[in-house]
């Protein structure tokens, strides 16, 4: 008998039974769920030895000729014609000119093949494009995001049969059709799976022939263009009480395509999320009855539209909301920076305070960080990859981080954003953030229970080989697979302990990095470091506590931080390298660093602290010896913060592929006094040293009268920066604005009050139209 039969029989055979006696079976959700997308960089961080060539040698993500030509023309001139107080405050909808002008350019076929009528663009384009138009308006990005993400496109191209892409691609991508999708049930919210909304299979009449097919009732809520939508991309629960199909009488979740016209279909009403006027409302169906081939891939696809979604949301999470987000971040740094720089108190730009300073290092830091991630996981996907545990990371971690430099850029700017009007560039982005925190998974569920639980599984070497041979029925095969994934499993754990151990001893210093690194080897080694002690606290952890992780959802969170900083940290990395390892960028590369590594050594201490098991604890922190950082010195975060308040190729590469205004307009006016501020600081320096003045009429002596021209123009540009809105009193009566003071140079805008929203209303006091089916841009929903 060989030692592999005898450690079988005499070890791995008793340790196979009381796994799975402890090993809580796994619904057909929880399995979908877990096996949705693939692993990538995040499954190297997990081994505890990630191989740094592999990330290096990830190719950039880069835009061709043709997606750079979209960007330089109709995105721009969609965001020209886009006035978003307008928007939000006269309208409740994008104007007419901005629909058309999305049709007609194809921004809702952006993800379809060009074969189909589509763009076929990368998911960078699409990241770029989403990233401009929120800079602009909110609801132009969401309008435009939503179809090119977690929907009937995606889904079609996805699983959908030949005949059902030739019909439906080319009238998504040219406008011609308006999808949404309806998974969020009123009763359900973030657990799908609990949806009541049902269809059951039976025979009934469709256009005028007996068909068989599905009766569907559903109540939906929270869909993004449903008042506005042709097509509903439909996940309810099937049932087949006759029969009529064959095999089990529920048949589970499934998708399919209902035209928004069909009786029984009620839509039109609008939700108004958080004051951004994108479309979204509730839709509900009444005995609906679709054909069974408006199953999304026919009839081989009932009952698969659980793993179909999630899928489909892998890729989906990665791309939209971190997009809006690191523009977000990008945005404030960039307008704070200029901000700080023209406006003066006590005689000073108050970005020359260090307590403003403070604010504004983190919103340079935060602004490289979120980026850096964005294009790290835009190239994963372009690479053909789905990274579902990565784009968890990116959704939960970048819609955190906006809100940080959200909060951030409004403490610099003060009074300047917390008048509302169409001067305030922050109100919009202020009011969009609990949106980015709840929508497509909100980040409690992500965080707490999805970063890590699911990582541990997919990302794992050998864990879901382990579970999967537990799961088998074959009891053979299901020993002999176990056999070799758990013995495995001993194996990478004694060499993690190891380098745990090693690597903590020695500060890191002989951890693996890239052989040229140069000014950042000391970075990959630290990274290099922690990412042993994860996977060695992981591997703790799960022998621990079992199928009880789950239940301990703070520790998971805090373990799942750790992994997100570990690949948000190594996208700092990648960036800086994929520039051409700029020595003028190293700042914001080492505040990002200091921050993480902070960040990472509280999340390790607050597991142990909590650990249930204090003998574990123990021994984790005397073999993973860890100090507690303090983060970014005064210096160096001073030092990001210098870099928002002068023109520099570090700063217009910070902040790049933003929409920063035209002519009028509030972000224009403040990079005109911006750029005045700075052209004329000779000037002042010369008065100052000098202790003249400006106004002093000893000034002319000194400067020349086209200096002083020059000084006026760059003082006439700061107060309209600094000037904020305000509204006639009778005209507030409503609690919305009807009308604002005009911008120099503009002439006063009329407003409207908004009407009372009434069932079947979009906030337009015109009437309803005859069809069932809305116009987008005419203000007006159906039903």
């Amino acid at each position: 008998m060989s030692s592999e039969s005898l450690r079988m029989r005499w070890l791995t055979r008793p340790i196979f039974g009381w796994a799975r006696g402890a090993l809580p079976s796994m619904s057909a959700t929880e399995k979908a769920a877990i096996e949705a997308g693939e692993v990538w960089w995040d499954a190297e961080l997990f081994t505890g030895n990630p191989d740094w060539k592999k990330l290096l040698g990830t190719p950039p993500a880069r835009l061709s000729d043709r997606e750079q030509a979209f960007l330089d023309g109709p995105v721009r001139d969609l965001c020209a014609i886009v006035d978003d107080w307008k928007v939000t405050w006269e309208d409740g909808d994008l104007p007419p000119e901005a629909w058309e002008m999305m049709r007609k350019q194809k921004f809702f076929g952006m993800i379809i093949p060009q074969g189909y009528g589509g763009l076929d663009f990368s998911s960078y384009a699409q990241s770029e494009v989403i990233r401009m138009l929120s800079t602009r308006s909110i609801t132009a990005a969401v309008t435009v995001m939503v179809p090119n993400s977690l929907g009937p496109g995606e889904l079609l191209m996805m699983f959908g049969t030949q005949e059902q892409r030739d019909h439906w691609l080319p009238r998504l991508a040219d406008g011609r059709e308006i999808p949404c999708f309806g998974l969020t049930s009123r009763e359900a919210g973030s657990d799908a799976a609990a949806m009541i909304d049902t269809g059951v299979v039976c025979r009934g009449e469709f256009e005028g022939k007996e068909t068989l097919g599905i009766r569907l009732n559903f109540r939906k809520r929270y869909i993004t263009l449903s008042p506005v939508a042709t097509v509903l991309g439909l996940a309810f629960k099937l049932h087949d009480p006759d029969g009529l199909l064959g095999g089990d009488k529920d048949r589970g979740i499934t998708v399919a395509l209902v035209p928004t016209d069909l009786p029984g279909v009620k839509r039109g009403c609008r939700h108004l999320p958080g004051l951004q006027f994108f479309q979204n409302g509730p839709i509900e169906g009444e005995d609906v009855f679709i054909p069974l081939d408006n199953v999304i891939g026919g009839q081989e696809q009932v009952g698969k539209g659980w793993p179909m979604l999630m899928s489909a949301l892998a890729a989906g999470r990665g791309i939209s909301l971190p997009s809006l987000s690191a523009a977000g971040a990008a945005f404030c740094a960039r307008t704070t920076g200029a901000y700080a720089r023209v406006r003066t108190q006590f005689g000073l730009p108050v970005g020359r305070f260090e307590g403003v300073k403070d604010r504004m290092g983190r919103l340079a830091g935060n602004a490289y960080l979120l980026d850096a991630a964005r294009r790290l996981t835009c190239a994963g996907i372009d690479e053909g990859r789905a990274p579902a545990v990565v784009s968890a990371i990116m959704k939960a971690h970048a819609t955190y981080r906006m809100r940080d430099s959200v909060i951030e850029a409004m403490d610099v700017h003060s009074g300047k954003t917390v008048i509302d009007g169409p001067r305030n560039y922050l109100g919009s982005l202020w009011r969009a953030i609990p949106i980015g925190i709840t929508v497509e998974g909100a980040n409690i569920l992500t965080r707490n229970l999805i970063i890590f639980g699911q990582g541990s599984i997919r990302c794992h070497p050998y864990l879901l080989k382990e579970m999967t041979a537990l799961e088998e029925t074959d009891k053979d095969k299901a020993l002999k697979d176990f056999d070799k994934a758990f013995w495995g499993h001993v194996g990478h754990a004694t060499a993690t302990f190891f380098r745990a151990w090693g690597r903590s001893l020695t500060g890191g210093l002989l951890a693996p990095a890239p052989a040229d690194a140069g000014a950042v080897t000391k970075y990959y080694r630290q990274l290099s470091r922690y990412a042993a002690c994860f996977a060695l606290t992981s591997d703790m952890a799960l022998l621990t506590l079992g199928g009880a992780l789950k239940r301990k959802e703070t520790i998971s969170a805090r373990l799942g931080d750790i992994l997100s900083e570990l690949y948000l940290l190594s996208a700092v990395l990648k960036r800086w390298q994929d520039e051409g390892r700029k020595d003028e960028d190293l700042p914001l590369v080492a505040w990002c660093m200091e921050e993480g590594m902070a960040t990472i050594e509280t999340s390790f201490d607050q597991v142990l602290a909590n650990f249930p098991s204090r003998v574990t604890a123990w021994f984790l922190r005397l073999f993973m010896p860890m100090g507690r950082r303090r983060g970014p010195s005064d210096a160096l975060t001073q030092a990001c913060a210098d870099i928002l308040m002068e023109p520099s190729a570090t700063r217009d590469r910070l902040t790049a592929g933003l929409y920063l205004g035209g002519e009028g307009d509030s972000i224009h006016a403040l990079e005109r006094a911006f750029a005045l501020v700075v052209e004329t600081e000779p000037i002042r320096r010369k008065l100052r040293d000098a202790r003249i003045d400006p106004a002093d009429p000893k000034a002319k002596t000194l400067i020349t009268a086209d200096e002083t021209r020059r000084l006026a123009e760059a003082k006439a540009a700061v107060d309209e920066v600094i000037e904020v809105d305000d509204f006639p009193a009778d005209e507030l009566s409503g609690a919305q604005p009807k009308s604002a003071k005009p911008q120099a140079g503009k002439a006063p805008a009329r407003r409207k009050t908004a009407p009372r929203k009434t069932a079947g209303s979009t906030g337009s006091s015109k009437s309803k139209p005859k069809s069932s089916r809305a116009t987008p841009g005419s203000k007006v929903a159906a039903e």
